[in-house]
């Protein structure tokens, strides 16, 4: 259950060393060539995935110029604002929050460039879950949950900042050998796409476990939905395939 009006929240599932790993590379957020290179082409695809999921959810036309106008989004773990700023220019009143002081003071910088109106905030999630639960009508979780220390706990207090007939939209990479191979061997020290240590394998959660970690919660969770790189193309698309990275719907009551 959410807590109650000024109550102390509960120990962070924060990785102090994950923090760390990423505000040494803050600086690069917006360097389409630089550390997150892959980000910036993963986003179209992640993009269009939670702008359709938002709108058949909550009754928006997203065809419309702002068809979030008064509808208030969360961006967790928002790093230098790659998600948080789109969603802005949707029409969504965005709240970002990051565990790492050096993310939120790039991303500040970057939409206050961008001419745009974003609540940056250096917390946790179990920090704002004391003021804001169930707050946010739409509530972003990608590419978080497989760097935090209490997976099952992080993703129930995430679900606990959504609004009843609220969305969580989350994303992660699948615990299976294809994603050994592919997006930490491949991806970390073959091609180089992503710093070495990005990630730990060990920590990426299957579909069940996700589901499972919910399971106490009054939400419904749809997916996986899984999505995929064409070399070809050089793009990323939504896919049959959820055996690498995946997204899931969790839709509160």
């Amino acid at each position: 259950m959410p807590l109650a009006p000024g109550a102390a929240p509960h120990p962070s599932s924060v990785d102090a060393d994950e923090v760390e790993k990423f505000s040494r590379i803050a600086a690069q957020w917006w360097d389409p060539r630089g550390k997150f290179a892959p980000l910036h082409k993963f986003n179209p695809v992640r993009l269009g995935f939670i702008r359709d999921q938002a709108a058949a959810r909550l009754g928006r036309d997203a065809r419309a110029p702002l068809p979030f106008e008064g509808l208030r989004l969360l961006d967790i773990g928002c790093g230098g604002g790659l998600l948080a700023e789109p969603m802005a220019r949707l029409g969504f009143a965005v709240t970002g929050v990051d565990a790492s002081a050096k993310n939120v003071g790039v991303a500040s910088a970057h939409a206050g460039q961008s001419g745009l109106q974003i609540d940056y905030r250096n917390m946790t999630v179990e920090e704002l879950l004391v003021e804001d639960a169930g707050g946010y009508d739409v509530v972003l979780n990608m590419e978080v949950v497989e760097h935090v220390t209490d997976p099952g706990r992080f993703l129930r207090d995430a679900s606990r900042l959504v609004k009843p007939g609220g969305l969580m939209v989350v994303a992660t990479l699948n615990r299976t050998l294809k994603a050994l191979a592919t997006a930490k061997i491949g991806a970390e020290y073959i091609l180089g796409w992503l710093p070495r240590g990005a990630h730990d394998w060990r920590k990426f959660l299957t579909p069940d476990e996700v589901r499972l970690f919910l399971s106490s919660e009054p939400v419904a969770v749809q997916g996986p939905f899984g999505v995929a790189y064409s070399p070809l193309a050089d793009r990323w698309s939504l896919s049959q395939d959820t055996s690498v990275n995946y997204m899931m719907t969790v839709e509160r009551a």
